[in-house]
């Protein structure tokens, strides 16, 4: 395709889609990175744009799991198809963008990869028979000095699937509603935002699963708050987000009634108690940011939290004295060993929760 003869930069998951729909297609793709969510999505998105006909996939698609040596990846480039017009290579888990040209074979021996081998694969890549596609994954990142890197680059599309932090989410939840046909009030995006800030780490898979399920359960085209709470209900690193509010909010009778109310759902205690810290320390960090003159969305990066829950954490954060939340993150310190020892139990997250309300050294 003309974009593959023009070459390109590397691009993240929505500018590969985009390059997809809107410049037709190449002969060779590299899908790498962290994120396997956003790999599989742009496998799906890349295999409909060369075969809408999912139901032909199987004959049309040759999947090579591993590190296979050069000349085989070479031989099953130039095979030209027999039973369909087209012909995907998929070569999965290929180590052939990392540094380092020894790399064990099946049985576990060195095979060195040849510069002269390197070169007739680079050649074969730039010069890819137009029935064959050639679809490289890999989940580490692809080393962006090597040849055969700059290569794909040149004749081809590369996607940098980086994982999606607390404070670059936005991107990924605007084309997911609007994949859906569905958007957010104000209390359901101020609650998926610092519900998504507690996942360590956050799950693109879980989260879409949720929200497509959200969608087959009302027919309301905004979803609300409620919505959400129903949906994460269940993860206990989320379930403490109303907790964190009643804190902020110095609302010590509902603090406890919502800690209780975890408790008695089963939630494991440390989940809890982390949850707790790390809104402690955001608070903590935040006082300091601030006396430095950074105010709102702009702790969000140093936060490493959603801008709009940084802005919300720097609210609160000036009601808390910092000797008190010294204190109150070292108890808990301390708590997460007694309670992982069995020596102490939910009292030592009430006691937290208490001194945070009152805002009492």
């Amino acid at each position: 395709g003309s974009f593959g003869r023009k070459g390109g930069r590397a691009v993240q998951y929505g500018e590969f889609i985009a390059a997809l729909r809107q410049r037709g297609l190449c002969q060779v793709y590299l899908l790498t990175g962290e994120e396997p969510y956003f790999i599989e999505r742009a496998r799906q998105r890349l295999l409909t744009a060369i075969c809408p006909d999912e139901t032909i996939w199987p004959e049309l698609v040759e999947r090579v799991e591993g590190d296979r040596p050069v000349p085989e990846v070479i031989e099953r480039l130039t095979t030209t198809p027999f039973f369909t017009e087209k012909r995907v290579l998929l070569f999965s888990g290929t180590r052939l963008f990392s540094e380092g040209k020894a790399v064990p074979d099946k049985e576990g021996k060195k095979q060195s990869r040849s510069e002269r081998d390197m070169e007739r694969l680079m050649a074969t890549l730039a010069a890819m028979p137009p029935t064959n596609y050639a679809v490289f994954e890999t989940p580490v990142k692809a080393d962006k000095r090597r040849k055969i890197y700059k290569t794909v680059q040149k004749v081809g599309l590369i996607l940098d699937a980086d994982p999606v932090t607390a404070w670059n989410i936005d991107a990924w939840l605007r084309e997911k509603l609007m994949e859906l046909g569905r958007e957010f009030d104000r209390a359901a995006r101020e609650y998926f935002l610092g519900a998504v800030s507690l996942m360590r780490p956050i799950s693109l898979f879980f989260l879409d699963q949720e929200l497509t399920k959200l969608a087959l359960y009302t027919d309301a085209k905004t979803f609300t708050r409620a919505d959400l709470e129903c949906a994460f209900s269940s993860l206990p690193e989320v379930s403490g987000f109303a907790l964190f509010d009643a804190v902020d909010a110095r609302d010590v009778r509902r603090a406890l009634i919502l800690l209780e109310r975890q408790i008695a759902d089963g939630v494991f205690l440390p989940f809890l108690l982390a949850g707790l810290a790390r809104h402690v320390r955001a608070l903590w960090q935040a006082k300091e940011y601030m006396a430095q003159g950074l105010q709102g969305k702009a702790l969000g990066g140093p936060l490493e939290l959603n801008p709009y829950i940084a802005a919300k954490v720097g609210k609160a954060a000036p009601s808390y004295d910092a000797a008190l939340l010294r204190r109150v993150f070292l108890h808990l310190a301390n708590a997460d060993y007694t309670l992982k020892t069995g020596q102490a139990g939910p009292e030592v997250l009430e006691e937290a929760v208490i001194a945070l309300c009152r805002r009492k050294v």
